[in-house]
C-alpha cells in the first residue's frame, strides 16, 4: 500500500510539523538521531515496531560484534564494489571511532582473538538501554522524541504519511528534512521487511533488486539431489574447520586466472547444504555465479599439508583397513570432513588414489541456490548510491536522505555491516544538519 497519488486533503489525517523525521530505529537511524539532538535539532523518530534496535538486539544475542580490530586499509575492502564509497563514511567514523562512541556511553570493549571487536559483557541490551537514555535525556542539546507502531506509507504531496496501529488513524508528518533508514528485507519479523522499495521506486528512485546476502546456500550434491539421507542425518549441524575455501575465476577469464576468493576458516553443514563465516565471507561470489546459472565451491580439506604430502598418504598401502580408516591414519581427516569425500566423489574417484589426492586438495561442492531473504543476516542491493549525493541525499527529492542497509552496499560479518551502518548514520545526520 502506498499514498503516493493522494493529496494531504485526500488523507485528512492530523499534521505533525518537525525540523527532522527518521523512518526507522535501527543502528542507522539512532546514530542520525544522535547527531542532530546533541547539536539541538528537534528529532522525530518513527518506527513501525513497538521499540527501536530490535534487530541490534537479535544480533547481539551470542555477542555483539560492533567492528573490528584491523588495519583501515584492510577494513575497507570488505566492502568489495563499493568500498570507496563506504569509505568516505569511514571517514567520518570508523572502527577506533566505534570503540570511542561506546566507551562514551560507559560500555568498555575488548578484542577478541579474532580481531572482532565485542563490548565488555558481550551483549547488546546495556549498550542499546544506555543509547536510548542519552537519546531521550541528553545532557546537552534536545531529546529525541520516540513515535513507536507508525509504518511509513509514503509521502502524500510533501509530507510523510504514516498508520498508526490502533484507533487514532493516518498520521501526517511534514518535515524540513528526512531521514529514511528501513533496513533490507532479512529477519522481516523484526521490522525489515523491504515494504519500502515500491515507494521508492515509484518516485523514480533507483533500486537494485534486494537479495540475501550473509546466508546459507543449499546444495546440489553429487547427484543434483541435495545432500543424501544418510549424510544429512549423521552430519547436519557439524562444522567443517581448518578448510580452504576457495571461487575460481570465471569462464570468461584465462585458465591460470587467480581465484576471484581464497580463504581459511570454518562453515557449518546444513540439512540443506552449508552456512558459516567462511561461506558468508565467499557469499556474494557465489551469489553472483548463481545469477549467472551455476555456481560452485571448491574446498582444500588438508590446507596444512602439501599436495606431495597428501598424495604420499593417500598412496600409503592400506592393508585390510578401510579408506576412512586409512584417512585417518596417515592424513588425520575423519569425520564430517571424510563424509564430504565420501558423499561428493564417485566410487571410481575414492579407487583412484591419485585422482582422491587431487580432491582432497580441491572438493567441489555444487551449489543449487541461496536460503530465502528471511532467512539471511543482511541484504545486498537496495538504494543506488549513484540515486544519491555524497552527502546520501536523494538526487530526485531534495531534502530526503538515505541511510544504513537500505543502500546498495553489502559486507561479511565481523563487525563490518554495523560499522558501516552507524558510519552512514553518522554521515547523513551530519548531512542534515549542514543542509538545514
Amino acid at each position: 500500500m502506498t499514498l503516493l497519488s493522494l493529496t494531504p486533503d485526500d488523507v485528512g489525517a492530523p499534521l505533525l510539523q518537525v525540523d527532522v523525521a527518521i523512518v526507522g530505529g535501527g543502528p542507522a537511524g539512532l546514530m542520525a538521531a544522535e547527531v542532530l539532538s546533541q547539536a539541538g535539532v528537534s528529532v522525530h523518530l518513527f518506527d513501525a515496531m513497538p521499540s527501536v534496535g530490535r534487530k541490534f538486539l537479535l544480533a547481539g544475542k551470542g555477542g555483539l560484534n560492533l567492528t573490528h580490530s584491523e588495519p583501515i586499509d584492510l577494513f575497507r575492502t570488505r566492502f568489495g564494489q563499493r568500498q570507496s564509497q563506504v569509505g568516505t563514511w569511514l571517514d567520518d567514523m570508523d572502527a577506533q571511532a566505534i570503540r570511542d562512541w561506546s566507551e562514551s556511553l560507559g560500555v568498555q570493549t575488548f578484542v577478541g582473538t579474532s580481531g572482532r571487536v565485542f563490548p565488555q559483557e558481550m551483549k547488546a541490551a546495556p549498550l542499546l538501554r544506555a543509547w536510548l537514555q542519552r537519546l531521550r535525556h541528553p545532557a546537552a542539546g534536545v531529546p529525541v522524541q520516540f513515535h513507536m507502531r507508525h509504518r511509513w506509507r509514503g509521502w502524500a504531496g510533501q509530507q510523510l504519511v504514516f498508520e498508526p496501529t490502533g484507533p487514532t488513524g493516518f498520521q501526517r508528518v511534514q518535515a524540513q528534512a528526512t531521514l529514511l533508514a528501513l533496513g533490507g528485507a532479512s529477519w522481516p519479523h523484526l521490522g525489515s521487511d523491504g515494504a519500502w522499495v515500491p515507494v521508492l521506486a515509484e518516485q523514480g528512485v533507483a533500486v537494485v533488486p534486494l537479495q540475501a546476502a550473509n546466508c546459507g546456500f543449499d546444495v546440489l550434491g553429487r547427484e543434483g539431489m541435495g545432500w543424501t539421507d544418510f549424510f544429512r542425518t549423521k552430519f547436519s549441524g557439524h562444522p567443517v574447520k581448518s578448510v580452504v575455501l576457495r571461487v575460481d575465476a570465471g569462464s570468461d577469464q584465462a585458465l591460470d586466472a587467480p581465484p576471484r576468493f581464497s580463504r581459511q576458516g570454518e562453515f557449518v553443514v546444513t540439512d540443506t547444504g552449508v552456512e558459516g563465516s567462511l561461506i558468508y565471507a565467499a557469499g556474494a561470489h557465489l551469489r553472483e555465479d548463481l545469477n549467472r546459472g551455476a555456481a560452485h565451491l571448491v574446498l582444500d580439506l588438508l590446507p596444512h599439508k602439501t599436495p606431495e604430502q597428501v598424495l604420499s598418504g593417500v598412496c600409503w598401502p592400506r592393508g585390510s583397513r578401510s579408506l576412512s580408516s586409512h584417512l585417518k591414519s596417515r592424513l588425520g581427516i575423519d569425520g564430517v570432513k571424510v563424509g564430504l569425500v565420501h558423499e561428493l566423489c564417485s566410487a571410481e574417484q575414492l579407487a583412484d588414489p591419485h585422482a582422491l589426492a587431487l580432491l582432497l586438495k580441491s572438493l567441489k561442492l555444487p551449489l543449487k541456490q541461496a536460503r530465502p531473504i528471511a532467512e539471511a543476516i543482511s541484504t545486498a542491493g537496495g538504494v543506488a548510491l549513484e540515486a544519491l549525493t555524497p552527502e546520501l541525499m536523494v538526487f530526485s527529492r531534495p531534502g530526503v536522505y538515505c541511510a544504513g542497509e537500505m543502500l546498495d552496499w553489502e559486507a561479511p560479518t565481523g563487525g563490518y555491516l554495523l560499522t558501516a551502518s552507524l558510519a552512514s548514520g553518522w554521515r547523513a545526520g551530519q548531512s542534515i544538519l549542514t543542509n538545514l
